[in-house]
């Protein structure tokens, strides 16, 4: 080999080890490539969630939603000199669950994708919280105990279909102190997905593509793309309420401490 190949060879090779053909480490600039094409964001639906209850900060490409576990609304189980205390309605105080809501002094957290994804298969759900509505109180099954229906305990719900428990005050029906018979959000479900009323804002009516779970992908109030959520089902239960979550988590679930 002459002289000016060689140089020309160990030209040729300067220029490509320059310009990173073999470096995946990161960019031209120094900074580390993303994955996924883009940053996460907090979605606008976390917008709808009392401010003075909960605590929802977005961290890398997971939202942690923090709660006191209290309602901002008006219960028969506030005790009687707490400022939203009201009568009972629907319910009575003789069939009222034991406890107050002021009463309870822990708190909740919940850690779920900013983007979840349907998990390749469902999951049951369990008994105590498996969502966190806008309030600031959780939502509960369609289960009053382990393999115990909610009916013979649905007399002890307030008219927002909650009631106090071995935890905390929960929903287990449609709450109706903020929501009825519409589209407005209820709150998010531990696999990530956001839980709306029993209609859909892409067609301002009830869905009729629901699965199992009461899910479905569509617009909503917060996305104008297209997202997979879950709506409180249509369907009536012991001929007068309707049932926040009797399904199964589409996604993968994570826990609520």
């Amino acid at each position: 080999m002459t002289v000016k190949n060689i140089l020309l060879t160990t030209l040729t090779a300067a220029i490509l080890f320059s310009c990173g053909d073999d470096d995946t480490s990161g960019s031209d600039d120094g900074s580390t490539p993303t994955t996924g094409g883009s940053e996460a964001t907090l979605s606008a639906a976390f917008d709808e969630f009392d401010a003075d209850n909960t605590t929802i900060v977005l961290e890398g490409d997971e939202v942690i939603i923090e709660t006191n576990g209290l309602p901002n609304h008006e219960s028969p189980y506030w005790s009687t000199n707490h400022p939203l205390y009201t009568e009972p309605t629907v319910t009575t105080t003789q069939e009222m669950a034991p406890g107050t809501i002021d009463e309870f002094n822990g708190s909740y957290t919940l850690t779920v994708p900013a983007n979840p994804e349907l998990a390749s298969s469902t999951s049951t759900t369990g008994l105590g919280a498996i969502g966190i509505a806008v309030s600031g109180s959780v939502i509960y099954n369609d289960q009053e105990g382990p393999n115990v229906p909610l009916d013979n305990a649905a007399g002890s719900l307030d008219y927002s279909g909650a009631h106090t428990g071995p935890q905390s005050y929960h929903y287990h029906l449609e709450p109706t102190a903020w929501s009825q018979d519409d589209d407005k959000l209820i709150g998010i479900i531990s696999d990530g997905f956001f839980l709306y009323g029993r209609k859909c804002t892409s067609t301002g009516d009830y869905p009729d593509d629901l699965d199992a779970s009461g899910g479905h992908t569509s617009t909503t109030a917060h996305s104008n793309e297209e997202i997979y959520h879950y709506h409180i089902q249509n369907e009536l239960y012991l001929n007068q309420y309707y049932i926040l979550f009797p399904g199964d988590y589409q996604g993968t679930p994570n826990a609520i401490n």
